[in-house]
């Protein structure tokens, strides 16, 4: 089958590799009909992700078909359409047991899929622990609009869950890329007074306008100003930090009023400093992290009833065949590219 694989620093290849088996009886097999490229894909080609394993099929962002299901598994059976979950989690753990699927304590448990163990660019994939990361597509929800529930989507979810945002509340979006845009969507559900994002790209902010009329939109330059502006108590009530950006972490801070959260779910490749004397006395709640991707479910009944729509970001679509045009597409930026849909067998 051919596999989109991590040679080394620098470089990926499509390879012909043998279709993965089944190696436990919590194993699924999945015929991937449909995956996409995320950033975290290119931090693992730059060298971002120390974890990552040389020779994996890369990937972690995808839909399928399960083709063979282990003896062990329960939830999922051959035929069924599922989206697979970025993380791969026993479900049993003392981390699992309190929704922190992220810090499972399996040896596959947390980001595995396409970084420590083969993932999704690719005609088959392996699921591990299948019964906790495969969820079955809901009758009527297609391959597009179910594509980004086991990672982007999972983390915007994630990310407004834990901002405890409140109807009152001024909100802040740093960040207008794919899991911005997903966070966005996340935000508008929990009804706050306001929202604003900030994105350095004026076709990303056009974007945000022509789809999300109710959301301002302002640049980094103008956004501390900007959000001081158009809040209650001289900055945002609660900031989320999506972008990952040079300044991005300082601007956070920066734009939120005393007492505010702080959430950060961006992904940096270099570490950031956290200027305590500077920020003294604003009293922040800071929440930070790589997403619980345990809310699966329940955002495939939102898509299901009309209240999450993750489609429009599907810009571009390419067989994965093609899949080394489709990466330098979406690492240039190319076209208004906002993700990029790369189809299976099928």
């Amino acid at each position: 089958m051919l596999a989109y694989t991590y040679i080394e620093r620098g470089r990926f290849a499509l390879l012909e590799k043998p279709r993965p088996e089944l190696q436990d009886d919590g194993d699924a097999i999945v015929r991937v009909t449909l995956s996409s490229i995320c950033t975290s894909d290119l931090h693992i080609k730059h060298g971002s992700v120390p974890r990552a394993v040389p020779g994996i099929t890369v990937g972690h962002e995808m839909v399928g078909v399960v083709e063979k299901a282990g003896a062990g598994v329960s939830t999922v059976k051959p035929g069924d359409r599922v989206t697979v979950n970025v993380e791969t989690f026993c479900g049993k753990c003392y981390f699992c047991r309190h929704g922190w699927v992220n810090n499972c304590t399996h040896p596959y448990g947390g980001w595995a899929l396409g970084c420590r163990i083969d993932g999704g660019q690719a005609e088959y994939v392996r699921v591990p622990m299948a019964d906790q990361g495969l969820d079955k597509i809901p009758e009527g929800v297609s391959d597009r609009q179910a594509l980004f529930v086991g990672d982007i989507l999972a983390t915007g979810y994630w990310a407004a869950d834990i901002s405890w945002i409140g109807p009152e509340d001024t909100v802040l979006i740093l960040g207008g890329g794919p899991t911005g845009l997903c966070t966005l969507q996340c935000v508008l559900l929990r009804g706050p007074r306001r929202v604003i994002l900030c994105e350095k790209e004026p076709g990303r902010r056009a974007f945000v306008e022509a789809h999300y009329p109710e959301v301002l939109t302002v640049g980094p330059e103008e956004a501390e100003a900007f959000v001081a502006a158009h809040s209650d108590h001289g900055g945002a009530d609660v900031v989320l930090e999506v972008a990952g950006g040079e300044d991005t972490f300082i601007l956070a801070w920066k734009c939120a009023r005393p007492n505010a959260v702080v959430t950060v779910v961006a992904l940096y490749d270099r570490p950031q400093i956290l200027p305590l004397p500077d920020m003294y006395g604003k009293n922040l709640t800071f929440r930070t992290g790589g997403v619980d991707g345990c809310n699966c479910a329940r955002t495939l009944e939102l898509i299901a009833q009309g209240k999450l729509d993750t489609t429009p970001l599907i810009t571009h679509t390419y067989p994965l065949s093609r899949i080394e045009e489709a990466y330098d597409l979406f690492e240039g930026r190319r076209n208004g590219v906002i993700k990029v849909a790369v189809t299976g067998p099928s």
